[in-house]
């Protein structure tokens, strides 16, 4: 899957992956991961989600990293923003929110800075196989040791219908994370909340999971 794909979707506006309202789970189990105030997170492949203006509001400073400008313009819509070149990015920087304009894998530690929490609701599920490990490295080689990803998963008979999302069992889960994170599956269960187009395919339930990782070293 290459950065043109992502970019159409933004330019054709097909972007079912975008949620009008906060993610629930986010909400629910982002206080595990007992973050201080002030804390900075990251959000990768960040798109315009509302999810980063609920952290905020917690009183964390947050950054992004985004591909699709489209999406990063439109986040930023209401508030002023100070755009600066840094590396091959654009750092656009709101009040509570920095977002990096640019390839997730051009990222390096001393962009996104110190960083104690990670949410990844849409972005491991977004990657095809043959890119979750090299995603999920090049994650555990920008982030500090101690780090911890609240992420969010989906699991469905993927015969039925193309990703993304993706599906991704705990199986995976474990190999792209272990052994350099502890992994804690806190919980799956059913949902029928799913992309328009699963449904046209006949997916109408499918499990989405919950895990606290830390990385470890």
């Amino acid at each position: 899957m290459k950065a043109k794909f992502w970019l159409e979707r933004w330019q054709n506006n097909q972007i079912g992956f975008h949620q009008a309202e906060h993610n629930e789970l986010l909400l629910e189990y982002w206080p595990s991961l007992k973050l201080g105030e002030g804390s900075s997170v990251f959000v990768p492949l960040c798109g315009k989600s509302l999810d980063m203006r609920w952290l905020e509001n917690q009183g964390h400073s947050v950054v992004g990293v985004e591909l699709a400008q489209l999406a990063v313009e439109t986040y930023f819509e209401a508030e002023e923003v100070l755009k600066q070149p840094e590396d091959r990015f654009i750092r656009y920087r709101g009040t509570a929110t920095d977002i990096l304009l640019g390839d997730f894998f051009d990222l390096t530690a001393d962009l996104i800075g110190p960083v104690e929490g990670v949410f990844d609701r849409g972005a491991l599920v977004a990657l095809p196989a043959d890119m979750r490990f090299r995603y999920t490295d090049h994650l555990l080689r920008v982030i500090p040791d101690g780090a911890r990803i609240l992420l969010l998963t989906l699991e469905y008979d993927q015969n039925l219908v193309a990703g993304p999302p993706h599906n991704v069992s705990p199986e995976e889960v474990h190999e792209y994370f272990s052994p350099r994170c502890d992994i804690e599956h806190v919980e799956s269960f059913v949902t029928s909340t799913l992309p328009p187009h699963f449904v046209s395919q006949g997916i109408n339930q499918a499990v989405e999971s919950v895990y606290v990782i830390t990385k470890s070293g």
